[in-house]
């Protein structure tokens, strides 16, 4: 095969300009596992902790708006509960985005809708105004953020790809550690209208996080294609359902592993939205109840990063692993409002740190899993996708954990309704093909598209599993 001059100052690597074979192969073997990646994985760490790890943090609110709208533990859960549920529905939204324009500026837009969300609901003055502002507009912004910011993280990565994305996402446990007594002192201090505006301002950083990721070079053949195409409706429409990759909905082991993960995802957030509230109502202080919560993200930062490390030694395969830390979760979830019926905080404290532990390290895996089941090139849809669904999940969970509570008085039906949800997605995912073999199936294969063979981003997903072994279908 014809040699190809490269470039040898890492510093240029464009990972997100599709490359001959030889070229690819040649950049791979000179860089590390990473290179600019690295980088972006610091991105991703900053902007994950002003998503999740703030959105985890909104229960030292609750008691704050149930006090001032004078409304139900019910009502005031749809504010977070829409939050998450805005981020997943949007996902689809910021992912087609990518797949048509640029990733850079899909995520710069969303940190600046992030920030202007909470800076608007420190003006609330109707419960309703707070489902618009922190519900609608910063989970758009939110929305816009997390997929475009994921996928272009695992793009960077062959053989690590787990662990980085355990170190990104380490933040959410440790913002969760710091962010809920801070939250604490800024509401004391500053009421939480001043709160919420400081945390407006402090999720505007999202912005430079985004502006870390390289443009990507366009190339003339998109151009020529939509002067051919754009003007037929049904061109239009097929370019859009390529956008959004569609057609997963219509696959099996994609329709079955999403919705394991949508059950997961109705009980996953309930204990950081309620388990502050759960831990007053136990007769605990403010700031025993908040540190309870940031216990767990302490555990939760560890979990993160030992799933990654040991899931990339590759002794077990993903979806047990998955199915493992799913299970242990849910199972800790049940036992959180146990604990606390002796009024015994260690009891309560030494659950709340194994629940973070496992809830940590079932999200280094989650993502990882979707490239094995989808094949490269479709993941940024299927992420997308995977996210869009969720958010009827999100939408439910909480709200549902509310009515539990103001049906019986107390967050022990809550709380083990929750941690069932967790388990059944764990029996929904055994239903895979292939889960009970010892060894991953092989890759789906590779299928060209309109948008395969001239969107950018969707050879800047190609990169992922560049190696030489698996590098006979790369496109140039």
């Amino acid at each position: 095969m014809e040699e190809r001059h490269t470039c040898t100052d890492k510093s240029v690597l464009d990972m997100t300009n599709p490359k001959p074979k030889a070229e690819s192969q040649s950049d791979e073997a000179e860089d590390p596992d990473g290179g600019w990646g690295w980088v972006l994985v610091g991105a991703l760490f900053v902007s994950t902790s002003l998503v999740f790890g703030l959105m985890r943090s909104l229960g030292i609110f609750f008691v704050e708006f149930v006090q001032y709208f004078d409304e139900s533990a019910h009502a005031i859960s749809w504010i977070s509960s829409t939050g998450l549920a805005a981020q997943q529905f949007f996902s689809p939204l910021g992912a087609a985005l990518c797949n048509a324009y640029n990733a850079r500026v899909v995520v710069m837009t969303g940190g600046l809708l992030a920030g202007l969300g909470l800076i608007l609901a420190s003006q609330a003055t109707r419960l309703y105004h707070l489902y618009l502002t922190m519900g609608v507009i910063s989970g758009l912004g939110w929305g816009l953020v997390f997929t475009p910011m994921v996928a272009t993280v695992m793009a960077h990565f062959t053989r690590r790809r787990t662990l980085a994305l355990g170190l990104a996402f380490s933040s959410i446990g440790l913002s969760s550690f710091a962010f809920n007594p801070l939250f604490q002192l800024l509401v004391e201090k500053y009421a939480w209208r001043g709160a919420l505006l400081i945390l407006g301002g402090l999720s505007l950083n999202i912005v430079p996080c985004g502006a870390l990721i390289r443009p990507r070079r366009r190339s003339k053949a998109p151009a020529k294609v939509d002067s051919e195409t754009g003007s037929s409706p049904v061109s239009v429409l097929r370019r859009i359902s390529s956008y959004l990759e569609l057609s997963l909905l219509s696959e099996r082991p994609y329709v079955t592993y999403t919705l394991g993960i949508t059950l997961l995802n109705v009980g996953y957030f309930v204990p950081y939205f309620h388990l502050v509230a759960h831990s007053r109502h136990a007769g605990f202080s403010e700031y025993q109840s908040a540190f309870v919560m940031s216990a767990a993200g302490a555990s939760d930062i560890l979990g993160r990063i030992v799933s990654g490390w040991f899931s990339d030694l590759g002794h077990f395969r993903l979806i047990h692993l998955l199915s493992a830390w799913t299970t242990l979760a849910g199972v800790f979830i049940m036992l959180l409002p146990l604990s606390s019926l002796s009024g015994s905080y260690s009891a309560l404290m030494v659950i709340s740190l194994l629940y973070g532990f496992c809830s940590g390290a079932l999200t280094s895996v989650v993502f990882v899993v979707v490239p094995l089941i989808v094949g490269v090139e479709r993941m940024m849809g299927a992420l997308g996708l995977l996210q869009l669904i969720e958010s009827g999940a999100g939408l439910l969970g909480t709200p549902l954990s509310g009515f539990l509570k103001d049906v019986t008085g107390n967050y022990v039906a809550s709380f083990i309704v929750a941690g069932s949800f967790l388990i059944l997605g764990t029996l929904t995912m055994a239903t895979l093909p292939h889960y009970f073999s010892c060894t991953d199936p092989p890759p789906p294969p590779q299928r060209s598209s309109l948008d395969d063979k001239h969107n950018g981003l969707h050879s800047e997903l190609e990169h992922m599993t560049s190696s030489p072994s698996s590098d006979t279908n790369h496109r140039v």
